[in-house]
């Protein structure tokens, strides 16, 4: 398959790319495939083939460049476990790590744009989501007997029911069609405007026109913006997307509906998780629901939406010489429930439905009855949770399955619950590090700006007491002990170095307003030539710095 000429119409979409993202940031001329480039890093095609196994058949556009271990990777990872039975079609995704050595070169408007998005949402430069579209099916005409292939999407964005979304509508043709449809597919992506924070998105895919919009660190947590259908006077069919990477919370928490708290918690502190399902799509889903439920604050260990045996860190991850690392892993396959009994929180699920009956309670289980992947769903762990649970949020959700509330209401009502739990667990740490802050009367012009004052555990722990949780909170319970744990975690390690950068960025921005608002000819006059050009070099190198996108 031939990399498709730059045509004049690929001409007139960089430039239009170009002009959509204008406002975000100055950029340079964009130029054809950039506009792909900012959805997609590439389409790959992965078949069986009877004597090399799983293998790469077809990577779009060709001039995409990955390594074999990513190729390794992909392969692995876009084929279900022989165990879990999949015939016919389904859908999962899968994450893992970029290459080290190769990084991937990102055109500064899409920097920019990265810079609007929640923290959830922000690309990270260390790993690739897939996303899979398997097809397996019986075919007599084969020696193996049965017609197994995936079409992949390798994206760095993590919008999951974007492109499931993309793949339902575009697999199905593609097995028929080949490999001319899937050109069409990559040129018609090729087309779309950049993914733009904040702006509805009309993204046109074979036939039908996806109407999005992608969240921006503006937006008030929980709310969800509406798109508008405009009129149209052409007869291509329309969809809105309510979400680009939400998945069915709800759904998902079902075979686990009792323990949503605990299982909060252990997301929350960065504790070791296995969620071992029967299928890719189960496992992926629910390890994807465990990450946002603490949203909007970032989870901000490794996770594995769909994780086997022949990933490169299987070894690192499964290893008994060492305490297992903060991640979520979700695995299908039996050989796991051995290999990882040692791992403190194992979540079981079986086969995702919605409950059509009020769910009954199942008591935590422990690890020692973990023996088997046909273990009964349940939550294997011998962990105490900080908080007392919250039996409002259960009986809600069980008097919406009773009235057969819609399963997108539950998600909505659920993922309001989470929400508010970390909005009051965050707060005081928010109202604590704003304190750090250096006033603005102590920042002058002729010196450095002032430094932040360092975290102390103690001082905060002394605030909790009139401006702790409970102003937000009705829960009971060990908040002291889970702030504690929390204080070691790699989640409060990622926020507070984020609140750092941004209020060292703050600092500087009125450390050279001040100076902006100073006379430096009267200053110059009371000042020798050498310390006058000193100020004129720190002043260059201050602008140079803010001006250099980060």
């Amino acid at each position: 398959m031939s990399v498709r000429e730059p045509s004049q119409s690929g001409a007139l979409s960089a430039a239009s790319c170009e002009a959509e993202a204008a406002a975000p940031g100055r950029c340079l001329a964009l130029l054809p495939w950039d506009c792909f480039s900012a959805w997609l890093h590439c389409v790959c095609v992965v078949g069986f083939d009877l004597e090399l196994g799983q293998a790469v058949e077809v990577i779009y556009p060709q001039h995409s460049k990955l390594t074999d271990k990513e190729k390794t990777s992909i392969c692995y990872l876009s084929f279900p476990d022989s165990n879990s039975g999949c015939l016919g079609d389904t859908q999962f995704c899968f994450r893992f790590r970029q290459s080290s050595g190769r990084r991937l070169s990102l055109h500064c408007m899409l920097d920019q744009l990265d810079r609007d998005l929640p923290v959830s949402l922000k690309k990270d430069p260390a790993y690739y989501y897939g996303y899979v579209y398997f097809r397996q099916v019986r075919d007599k005409t084969l020696k193996r007997g049965y017609f197994q292939k995936s079409l992949v999407l390798i994206s760095k964005l993590p919008y999951i029911h974007l492109f499931h979304t993309v793949l339902r509508h575009i697999a199905p043709e593609y097995f028929v069609k080949n490999e001319p449809f899937l050109e069409a597919v990559c040129s018609d992506v090729d087309h779309w405007p950049p993914p733009v924070p904040g702006k509805t998105l009309n993204l046109p895919i074979m036939g039908i026109i996806m109407k999005v919009r992608i969240p921006t660190c503006h937006d008030k947590p929980g709310t969800t913006h509406i798109v508008q259908f405009a009129h149209q006077e052409d007869t291509q069919i329309s969809i809105a997307l309510p979400t680009v990477h939400e998945v069915d919370l709800f759904r998902c928490f079902c075979p686990v509906f009792f323990h949503i708290q605990m299982l909060w918690e252990l997301v929350l502190l960065g504790e070791p998780v296995v969620v071992m399902a029967p299928s890719p799509s189960e496992s992926s889903e629910t390890v994807l629901a465990l990450v946002s439920c603490i949203s909007p604050l970032k989870y901000c260990s490794d996770f594995r939406p769909y994780f086997t045996i022949h990933d490169s860190e299987f070894k690192e991850y499964t290893t008994r010489t060492q305490a297992p690392p903060s991640v979520i892993l979700g695995v299908t396959n039996p050989f796991f429930a051995k290999t990882l009994q040692h791992w403190p929180h194992i979540v079981r699920i079986g086969e995702i439905k919605l409950p059509g009956e009020v769910p009954k309670q199942v008591k935590v289980k422990k690890l020692k009855n973990l023996k088997t992947l046909d273990s009964k769903p349940g939550v294997y762990t011998s962990y105490k949770p900080y908080l007392n649970r919250d039996e409002e949020i259960i009986k809600q959700l069980q008097k919406g399955v009773q009235q057969k509330r819609p399963a997108e209401a539950q998600s909505v009502i659920l993922r309001r619950y989470f929400l508010e739990l970390t909005q009051s667990f965050i707060i005081p740490l928010e109202r604590y590090v704003a304190s750090l802050m250096p006033l603005q009367k102590s920042i002058s012009p002729w010196k450095s700006p002032p430094h932040l004052r360092q975290f102390s555990q103690e001082d905060f722990m002394k605030t909790l007491e009139k401006a702790g949780p409970q102003l937000t909170s009705g829960l009971k319970g060990d908040w002291i002990g889970l702030y504690r744990h929390f204080l070691k975690s790699p989640n409060f390690n990622g926020w507070f170095r984020t609140r750092q950068k941004e209020m060292t960025q703050k600092l500087e921005a009125l450390h050279l307003e001040a100076l902006c608002n100073e006379d430096l000819l009267f200053w110059s006059q009371k000042h020798t030539e050498v310390e006058t050009v000193d100020l004129v070099l720190k002043l260059k190198n201050k602008l140079v710095c803010n001006s250099i996108p980060g």
